[in-house]
């Protein structure tokens, strides 16, 4: 007797039975779950007054849920001799300028890189892939003396220019162009007429639209969560992290304002993740592929 072929959206699939599928199913809810764990456990503790925060075991739910918490943090951010506003305010500032500096110098770098014919390219490329083995603590020092010399010693331009020239950023939209942005529709561009700058905005950038979103999530992370730094020193200029840290330091009496805290730098990362997160998972499954 022949095998019934399965259908799903009217293509035939063979790869798998219907039990492989259940079983994949079953392990993907599995890991979601436990992924999805520590977000739910900030959420629900920062409903739990100080009686059950405190607990041991820790509980994953919460028996008399309120929202006190959430009323000293605002308490403390409206008694602070720098208003709060100014702390979001720098985060802000340094979040999105970071961001669309990072795309605008990562994506014109990448698309010279990936497909524009100039002498030693290859060596360059190899110079920022090693670049990516350097962590800020190796630079922290050349930094210093770099911003110091250009007067950018307690400014916030400290923190947006090295974001701005990430190398992490443009190794992604380097690779994408590579596999995504075929040579022969920029070459019809060119003959239609098209200068390089309208070659790269409206036929390449197109194209690895994934990818630079997938940038724009991970720069904005790492943007919006940073903390105190060495170039900064003026209290005006530090950021929404920093006075969360400030609060967390104070110890048991501040415990309940921590965690509402913490929820509330968690949420805007995660609604920015939530909303293109379609597009990261194709950046993860296409940007080694080649054509």
């Amino acid at each position: 007797m022949p095998r019934k072929l399965r259908v799903r959206k009217h293509r035939v699939v063979l790869n798998r039975s219907a039990g492989g599928d259940a079983g994949i199913t079953v392990m993907l809810i599995i890991l979601g779950a436990l992924m999805f764990l520590p977000m739910y456990y900030s959420i629900i503790t920062s409903l739990k007054p100080l009686d059950e925060l405190w607990l041991f075991p820790p509980r994953f739910y919460v028996e008399n849920p309120t929202l006190k918490n959430y009323g000293d943090l605002f308490r403390l951010m409206s008694t602070s001799w720098v208003p709060f506003s100014r702390y979001i305010f720098n985060t802000v500032l340094i979040t999105v300028a970071g961001t669309f500096g990072n795309l605008c110098l990562g994506s014109l770098a990448a698309y010279a890189l990936s497909k524009i014919p100039f002498p030693g390219k290859k060596t360059m490329f190899q110079m920022i892939v090693l670049s990516l083995m350097f962590v800020s603590t190796i630079t922290g020092i050349a930094n210093f003396i770099t911003f110091s010399a250009l007067g950018l010693v307690d400014n916030l331009m400290a923190i947006i220019l090295p974001a701005c020239c990430s190398t992490l950023g443009l190794y992604l939209m380097k690779q994408f162009m590579d596999s995504s942005v075929s040579n022969e529709a920029l070459e019809s561009a060119r003959l239609d007429g098209a200068s390089e700058f309208r070659v790269f905005w409206s036929i390449a950038m197109p194209m690895v639209k994934p990818a630079w979103l997938t940038l724009i999530v991970y720069s904005f992370q790492g943007l919006w969560n940073t903390g105190a730094s060495i170039y900064i020193h003026s209290e005006q200029l530090k950021t929404f992290n920093y006075a969360i840290s400030q609060i967390l330091s104070a110890g048991i009496i501040r415990a309940g304002a921590s965690t509402a805290a913490m929820v509330i730098m968690m949420i805007v990362p995660v609604t920015v993740f939530i909303i293109t997160q379609s597009n990261i998972i194709e950046t993860m499954s296409s940007s080694g592929m080649k054509d």
